[in-house]
């Protein structure tokens, strides 16, 4: 059977981005959406990717990612099939990695089935912090990283574009991506310990 290829994108600078350098301070952003920057960035990977034959871009239902999916497939040659899944939403430790409800979304996104999605799909247990955050436990975390690369192991399509954010691929293939910057996930390669 052929090799799958995996190409991580992560998401367009979002305002939570743009205010936290700025400041390096958490803005209180519940799920920031993309800026200025980061539409124009998106632009800019769509050129790049459009001569790749995606069979399937799976997103992360944050908004950041999902402008981020509409922007580069929306209008893609290969028309892959897109897919809203969570097990690769960013780690919960800021305010832009808070979700909203499922119903929100699907209002505002009535061309995605989330159907499938449970009404509150982000870390919403425990104590949230000073901020009102839920912060995701690191053994949590650690394990939807290791489900997730069982996940795409199982997918039967051949090339697919995964759709997400900074650290959790970097905990997946070790390589920190800037704004729309993206690597290619080798599943045949040890996961990445860091």
């Amino acid at each position: 059977m052929p090799e799958t290829r995996i190409v991580c994108i992560r998401h367009g600078e979002s305002t939570f981005n743009a205010a936290h350098r700025l400041t390096g301070r958490d803005p209180g952003h519940i799920d920031a959406r993309l800026t200025e920057r980061g539409l124009a960035q998106v632009a800019a990977a769509r050129e790049r990717l459009r001569d790749i034959p995606f069979d399937l871009v799976v997103t992360s239902p944050l908004t950041r990612a999902i402008q981020t999916t509409a922007g580069i497939f929306g209008d893609h040659p290969a028309k892959p099939e897109i897919l809203v899944e969570v097990l690769h939403r960013e780690c919960q430790e800021s305010s832009c990695d808070v979700g909203r409800a499922a119903s929100v979304l699907k209002a505002e996104f009535p061309h995605l089935d989330i159907d499938h999605l449970p009404e509150i799909w982000w870390h919403a247990e425990g104590e949230p912090i000073a901020e009102g955050v839920h912060v995701e436990p690191r053994h949590l975390f650690d394990r939807r990283v290791a489900t997730f690369r069982d996940w795409l192991t199982e997918r039967r399509e051949r090339t697919i574009a995964v759709v997400g954010h900074g650290t959790f691929f970097f905990h997946l293939t070790g390589i920190w991506l800037d704004n729309c910057a993206t690597t290619e996930l080798d599943l045949a390669s040890r996961p990445v310990a860091v």
